[in-house]
């Protein structure tokens, strides 16, 4: 009893002192711009828009750069743009360059941001943090977060650059380190075979993944070898994720 009420209290200073960290970022972002138009869900969160759902940034902070992006405002302090998402299999994602790069799917379900979007709403606002929320089929989660996170423009094939891993899923992402974006028709990795047709994906392929959050939607064990939904770190190569959400905000 002891022991849960000391744990208890170290998680209600935690949430306190993150809270007061959110504050902080919020007083001096208020303080030194007008955000009539919020580049970024942190931005959002600042001028009290606290809830979960879907809004409209502007990276820029122009009309035209507008974005509709889910925002999770709730994990780990909030602020998170979400990019990814898989969590019932009712979206293919074995999908082509052309539909990585403009994005797919539907921002209330399972979708892919489109890594364009991705690019843009990286480029602005310093440096940005990393979170892969992991959910297995009997309900278990892990995370991974990583304190530097970025992925450059279509003329750099989409590069992944990341780093600084703490969580509870292992880290299966840092192999993806300085690696370009493959799909089915466009083969940026650095094996003799195309990564993303052997394992029906489309990802930041090495030679080919520890992770492959873009799989088939397998729905748990499986019997074909890292073809599935998988985060080698946490569950193994043979284990497709119920759901999975990846998402980034900026360093505060």
């Amino acid at each position: 009893m002891q022991v849960y009420i000391l744990f208890t209290l170290l998680l209600a200073a935690s949430l306190h002192a993150l809270e007061c960290e959110v504050e902080e970022y919020c007083y001096e972002r208020l303080k030194t711009k007008t955000l009539c138009k919020p580049t970024s869900c942190l931005d959002l969160l600042c001028l009290g828009h606290n809830e979960t759902g879907v809004y409209t940034i502007y990276p820029t902070g122009h009309l035209d750069s507008s974005i509709d992006v889910v925002c999770d405002q709730e994990t780990d302090g909030g602020g998170w743009i979400v990019f990814q998402r898989r969590m019932d299999g009712s979206v293919d994602f074995y999908k082509k360059w052309a539909d990585y790069k403009l994005g797919f799917g539907n921002l209330t379900g399972e979708f892919w941001l489109g890594n364009d979007n991705l690019a843009a709403a990286l480029q602005v606002n310093g440096n940005h943090e990393l979170r892969v929320d992991l959910e297995s089929l009997d309900g278990e989660t892990a995370y991974a977060r990583y304190n530097s996170f970025n992925v450059g423009d279509s003329s750099t094939e989409y590069k992944l650059s990341v780093s600084g891993y703490t969580g509870t899923a292992g880290d299966s992402f840092i192999y993806h380190n300085g690696y370009k974006f493959s799909t089915i028709d466009n083969d940026n990795d650095v094996r003799s075979d195309h990564c993303a047709i052997t394992f029906h994906g489309a990802w930041w392929y090495n030679k080919c993944h520890k992770s492959n959050l873009n799989g088939k939607y397998l729905n748990g064990t499986h019997s074909s070898f890292a073809d599935g939904v998988n985060w080698e770190a946490w569950k193994g190569f043979y284990y497709s994720l119920k759901t999975t959400e990846m998402k980034f905000r900026e360093i505060f």
